[in-house]
């Protein structure tokens, strides 16, 4: 792990409407750091990593991504997007392009890569989520666990400096956990900067440098998962723990 910081956010604030999501959050993700943010459903832990890419705007605060500060009247919103690579609970494929051309399409239209550099990329990162042989099939005809492995692959295209999952699993078969899991362990030995908005709490343990609990809005505890698990401090953590714990 770097000192370099890839992601800062500090004493960020962000409303819908009257309701206070985010409540004066102060949080920094350094190279090659892999956090895990977990909490009940509402604690502004899916909120606050849309915020990291632009996809929602915060009202106060700063928040800088790989040195761009993100604000009302930037106008590099698409430069931030090519350097967080970003997976969601539902995978977001384009239905009418192969596998090869979902990966390829990011490089090509976004970064004017040419359509045989996109190519090679996009194989090469096919590979390492271990489906290369599905480049040619349609979305449609792949498993739940295959499409967030090509939307893992896609947004590794891209080259990103840290990567964002959004409880990337949440929307899978039982079965189809595991397959995911293990491209993002692996990911995670390779060095990748990741923020992962999960409940699964075993992945948590065996690749988090940092876990991070949020509750109504704020960040309530924090720490190195041997401690976050084994030695939570605030009560709410406490209930949380043993809560999901028990699944």
């Amino acid at each position: 792990m770097s000192a370099e910081a890839i992601i800062e956010a500090k004493a960020v604030s962000k409303w819908y409407g009257q309701f206070h999501a985010l409540k004066d959050i102060n949080l920094t993700v350094h190279k090659g750091e892999r956090i895990v943010i977990c909490g009940p459903s509402g604690s502004g832990k899916s909120t606050l990593i849309r915020c990291f890419n632009r996809l929602e705007a915060h009202q106060e605060g700063d928040i800088t991504v790989n040195g761009i500060e993100l604000h009302p009247k930037m106008k590099n919103v698409a430069d931030v997007r090519s350097n967080v690579g970003m997976v969601f609970q539902h995978f977001n494929l384009f239905p009418h392009m192969t596998v090869l051309m979902n990966c390829m399409a990011g490089p090509m239209w976004v970064k004017g890569v040419s359509a045989a550099e996109a190519r090679k990329t996009a194989l090469r990162f096919l590979e390492r989520v271990r489906i290369p042989e599905q480049a040619n099939k349609f979305p449609v005809q792949l498993s739940g666990g295959q499409q967030q492995r090509v939307a893992i692959a896609r947004s590794l295209c891209m080259q990103p400096a840290v990567m964002l999952f959004d409880e990337p699993t949440s929307a899978l078969d039982p079965e189809m956990v595991s397959e995911v899991l293990d491209t993002m362990t692996g990911l995670a030995r390779d060095g990748m900067t990741m923020v992962c908005v999960t409940h699964e709490m075993g992945f948590a343990r065996a690749v988090a440098d940092r876990m991070i609990f949020m509750d109504a809005g704020q960040i309530v505890e924090e720490g190195k998962p041997d401690s976050f698990f084994g030695n939570p401090q605030h009560a709410r953590t406490k209930l949380f723990l043993s809560q999901i714990l028990k699944h």
